[in-house]
């Protein structure tokens, strides 16, 4: 058997958004460490980093109702939304540290200004999104918002949601313009490509099939190259999984205990994308609904501006779905292949327990294109099906695991799952995902080298100032990170809307 052997520092799995912030991490804190990337596709940022298969909201909770929950005494429960709107400012200052230090250029290639926006409909719906806007409007991270439930408002700030509604039951919405579109796959891209500048060698092609602890306590990598079919064997102190949906299967190999009692359950996703230019150019915002009852958070419906290649594009959605892949380019066996003797309970309680969520699964993998025109047509009343494509998301994996409340709970959000001596990390889970990715990476970092933090502290703090800090309570602070990066990034001329 013809097998190469190679050992290095650091093996990152997986050439997507996490792989890319990480790496691009160390390579500022520790230049001299030699990085080997593994990538089963033919290049990166192609799975659940592309930007046809992600909302790219750049989600700083100003527009998704399911991170502000409504407690048993009526008041608004902001905490989680004010904690995500912090980790995405630690994307923004990480970004605009590589602009300002020409480590990337063209900030407009991947990110751009757009108003992220609430809309709901009805008495009990409008309440909760006033009192959402009262208690969000306390923080400075939020500061700009503004709440109205007069129609003719509305109809400025949405016609194409406005034109030919009829009112029925009052409408409110809450607009931020300080809200904006992330295309993680450029982004992801970007990244690569400065990681190819510094030395990291990135290998396209290239599939995980195990990965082992040596002897010596690194881990062995088993790497099958898809073009001439050899398999290599590298070595490594550190590995992170950062393989989307397909990163559960790898963890499970590693055999750690921490791997143990944790499976994952899939999700696919379709957006419906508007070809029609001149409706395009008459919508300026991504939207965000309420989710209907027994829906997942992640089928929150939302229409959304967003800018791909360059382009002004509108996309409604996501209607989910359920395929038993892992990964869009993944098998039909992933999932069956995933359940082990010990997470079987996990899996079985977690199936009795989401058996709505696996009917509404069911029942929007049915769905129409009759149907989801209907759905359409409460954002856009008068939409045409003719105006509208159909185009297929990327697949999300949500972690199942035990927690507090009970054997096989359903996790929506992103987790890193470590090994106890740091050698080994994982990141499971999806949204909020890429764009919190630099505080997930950060976390790996105080996991896995907590004998580094202090030395790389200063580095930390010159790239993300707010580091270890927290913005809602330092306003001053938020104010003036957030005109720096505002200004670095080059989100602060605003598009003239075109009427």
């Amino acid at each position: 058997m013809n097998s190469i052997q190679k050992n290095t520092d650091v093996i990152l799995i997986g050439a997507g958004v996490m792989s890319a912030t990480l790496g691009s991490l160390l390579k500022e804190l520790a230049p001299e460490w030699e990085i080997k990337v593994f990538e089963k596709l033919a290049s990166a940022g192609e799975e659940s980093s592309n930007e046809w298969n992600n909302a790219g909201t750049g989600h700083a909770a100003l527009c998704e109702l399911n991170y502000t929950s409504e407690k048993a005494d009526g008041s608004v429960d902001i905490r989680k939304a004010v904690n995500i709107n912090e980790q995405f400012q630690l994307s923004r200052q990480f970004w605009s540290f590589l602009v300002n230090s020409n480590l990337i250029r063209n900030p407009q290639d991947f990110i751009r200004p757009i108003p992220h926006m609430s809309l709901v409909m009805g008495e009990k719906n409008v309440s909760f999104l006033k009192k959402r806007f009262k208690a969000l409007s306390g923080v400075s991270l939020f500061q700009g918002m503004e709440f109205s439930d007069d129609p003719e408002k509305l109809k400025e700030w949405i016609p194409l949601i406005m034109e030919g509604r009829t009112l029925n039951e009052p409408i409110a919405a809450t607009k931020i313009d300080s809200g904006t579109d992330v295309n993680f796959g450029a982004l992801t891209r970007i990244l690569f490509d400065h990681l190819k500048s510094k030395n990291v060698e990135i290998r396209y092609k290239h599939s995980v099939k195990d990965i082992k602890r040596a002897s010596d306590g690194s881990w062995k990598v088993k790497v099958h190259n898809l073009d001439n079919g050899k398999i290599e064997y590298h070595h490594a102190k550190f590995v992170f999984i950062g393989g989307g949906g397909g990163s559960l299967p790898l963890l499970q190999k590693t055999g750690i205990p921490e791997s143990k009692y944790i499976g994952g359950f899939p999700v696919s996703g379709l957006f419906m994308v508007c070809n029609n230019p001149k409706l395009v150019a008459q919508h300026h915002a991504k939207v965000y609904g309420k989710a209907k009852v027994g829906a997942p958070p992640m089928s929150v419906p939302h229409l959304d501006t967003r800018y791909i290649g360059n382009q002004k594009a509108l996309l409604f959605g996501p209607f989910a779905g359920f395929s038993p892949k892992f990964l869009k380019t993944g098998s039909n066996l992933d999932l069956i292949g995933s359940v082990k003797p010990n997470n079987l309970i996990t899996m079985l309680a977690a199936g009795a327990k989401e058996m709505a969520l696996t009917k509404y699964l069911i029942q929007q993998v049915m769905l129409s294109n009759e149907k989801r025109l209907e759905e359409l047509r409460e954002f856009i009343p008068n939409a045409k099906i003719e105006d509208w494509e159909i185009v297929v998301a990327g697949q999300r994996v949500q972690v199942i695991k035990d927690t507090e409340g009970g054997k096989g709970t359903l996790q929506f959000g992103t987790e890193v799952v470590s090994s106890a001596d740091g050698s080994v990390a994982a990141l499971l889970g999806a949204s909020p995902g890429a764009s919190t990715a630099v505080h997930v990476m950060l976390e790996v970092l105080e996991k896995c080298f907590p004998q580094h933090m202090e030395e790389w502290e200063p580095k930390i703090k010159e790239m993300i100032p707010s580091y270890g800090l927290s913005l809602a309570e330092n306003p001053e602070l938020y104010q003036e990170i957030y005109n720096t990066t505002t200004e670095v990034l080059g989100l602060g001329e605003k598009e003239p809307l075109h009427h």
